[in-house]
């Protein structure tokens, strides 16, 4: 039999060609998408709308796994420990990339380096929504509402660094409230329970807030950002309601753990990009007050870049805001 013996200069070219071909026959099988949130929230929505779109320009079935917990960062790390081989992705808002660093001193991953940026889902404004039956018409009403009961009045969020606590961190240091905090793994759980009565106000993506508000199940007071959404046609902008500064735009995105070979992450952000061009992606978004990033906003680079510029930014403010918003 003969013998082939590789030199070292000789084994690398042939596994510098295996990697193309690698990438070339991806993917084979079903991948799976981590959600860090549990069902029926805003990331868990946006990460099913793309995932249907990213599945049929792949040819292959991607399955949504929600691991929920600890403000999206349970999810997270378990993502970020998965196989590079881009057969396990992770759909997720900014919160755990973002506002967990600080809330997290000992945070399993870090958002700078610890994952590959596929490309940005979706872009959506915060909402205040309080329960149906809270004696308040609007905006000042409620502020004067909470200022008055206090610790009396129960605010909901989805977990400690999630979207929902940050949003709401922020609004309540705007206008110095000091409600009661109740956590809950997730939008889901909490949004049921403001249905339901058992809280008083909640702060998210609109994506999460407008399905209820628009069925009158709760009350929609303002969105974010200075334009009006299409999904809340009659909810006022934070400029019209009198809170010009609640700016907040919440992005959601996909990763892929650290290592995942760049041929790989290529397809995605390609299966990904062909899904936002889709004309019905932008509606079934914007029915629920989300926005498809523009053309110059998608791939891995301007994510990668996101990251980095709003942990920058947003960490001192909401230092700041966790400091004078201290849990009852």
């Amino acid at each position: 039999m003969n013998k082939i013996v590789l030199g070292g200069a000789a084994l690398l070219a042939l596994l510098s060609l295996a990697a193309p071909v690698y990438a070339q026959g991806y993917p084979t099988r079903p991948i799976m998408m981590i959600v860090p949130f549990p069902a029926g929230g805003p990331s868990d929505t946006v990460a099913r709308i793309t995932a249907e779109g990213m599945s049929r320009h792949l040819g292959q079935s991607i399955i949504i796994e929600n691991v929920g917990g600890a403000g999206g960062t349970l999810g997270a790390s378990r993502a970020a420990g998965a196989d590079p081989d881009g057969y396990t992705i992770m759909a997720v808002s900014m919160g755990a990339h973002v506002s967990a660093p600080v809330f997290y001193p000992n945070l399993r991953y870090d958002p700078r380096t610890d994952f590959e940026p596929v490309g940005l889902t979706a872009n959506a404004p915060a909402a205040i929504a309080a329960k149906k039956d809270l004696p308040v018409n609007n905006l000042k009403e409620f502020i004067a509402y909470v200022k008055q009961h206090g610790a009396d009045v129960k605010q909901a969020h989805g977990g400690i660094g999630a979207t929902s606590h940050m949003a709401c961190l922020l609004f309540n240091t705007l206008f110095d409230l000091h409600p009661t905090l109740v956590a809950y793994r997730g939008t889901g759980p909490a949004v049921n329970d403001l249905i339901g009565g058992h809280v008083d106000y909640y702060c998210e993506q609109a994506v999460s807030i407008a399905p209820g508000a628009k069925g009158g199940l709760i009350k929609a007071l303002v969105v974010s950002g200075n334009e009006r959404l299409a999904a809340l046609p009659d909810v006022p902008t934070a400029k019209e309601a009198g809170a010009p500064d609640f700016q907040l735009n919440v992005w959601s995105g996909v990763f892929a753990p650290k290592g995942t070979p760049k041929d790989v992450i290529a397809k995605l952000s390609e299966a990904l990009d062909k899904t936002l061009q889709e004309p019905g992606t932008g509606e079934k978004l914007a029915k629920r007050g989300g926005t498809v990033p523009g053309k110059a906003e998608r791939g891995p680079e301007h994510l990668r870049k996101l990251v980095h510029d709003d942990m920058d930014r947003w960490a001192p403010i909401l230092k700041s805001a966790a400091a004078e918003n201290k849990p009852n």
